[in-house]
């Protein structure tokens, strides 16, 4: 039995993290959760009471949602170099990407998805502001360096190319040659190409 035990579902945002545990490369179990009866259950709820997907038990330590998951992995498997050391510069780039992804980008992207208005009133108060200018923010970075960080990919990549393909494959992003580059350049991994193998295989044996 591992030490680490990974609740998912194939038609979650369990995907991203099960991305981040191929890169880890450390062993887990996973327990397939299925939508309404597993993850409402009083067992699962005593995971995560939100009852929902992914979540991670690692030595009795329960972690849930997707970003602080992947964030914690990357600290815990350090050797992985999937986050930039504490000292570097680079460091504080990581951080402002990864919530940036948990912040903005997902209310950005649920907002396209749901067809919301937002006013020039009411993006004040709205912690994405305009949809195109988080989009515009962090376009404008891509397209001047390979990875959020720099030149090297890290845990914020994983997490912002995910969210990033996988509404543009929902037609809820328009085509951007940025993004559509970027997200190829990080899917292109072994370790994503695994996650990915292993996703696709619980959907066709369900």
């Amino acid at each position: 039995m591992s030490a680490m035990t990974f609740y998912t579902n194939p038609q979650s945002r369990g995907r991203v993290v099960r991305w981040m545990l191929e890169e880890v490369g450390q062993p887990y179990d996973e327990k397939v959760m299925t939508f309404g009866a597993d993850i409402k259950s009083p067992s699962y709820l005593n995971i995560n009471p939100m009852g929902k997907v992914p979540a991670l038990v690692h030595n009795n330590t329960v972690v849930t949602e997707v970003v602080a998951i992947c964030s914690y992995l990357a600290e815990q498997f350090p050797e992985a170099g999937l986050a930039p050391a504490i000292a570097s510069p680079e460091r504080a780039s990581y951080h402002r990407w990864l919530f940036f992804a948990a912040g903005p980008l997902e209310m950005a992207l649920t907002i396209k998805a749901n067809n919301w208005q937002i006013t020039p009133k009411s993006a004040v108060s709205i912690g994405c502001g305009q949809v195109q200018d988080t989009l515009n923010v962090i376009e404008q970075t891509l397209s001047q360096q390979p990875y959020l960080c720099g030149e090297h990919f890290t845990t914020a990549d994983l997490v912002m190319a995910s969210y990033i393909g996988f509404h543009t494959m929902l037609n809820i992003l328009e085509p951007n040659p940025v993004f559509s580059q970027y997200v190829e350049r990080c899917k292109n991994r072994e370790a994503a190409k695994r996650a990915e193998a292993l996703d696709n295989a619980l959907l066709e044996n369900n």
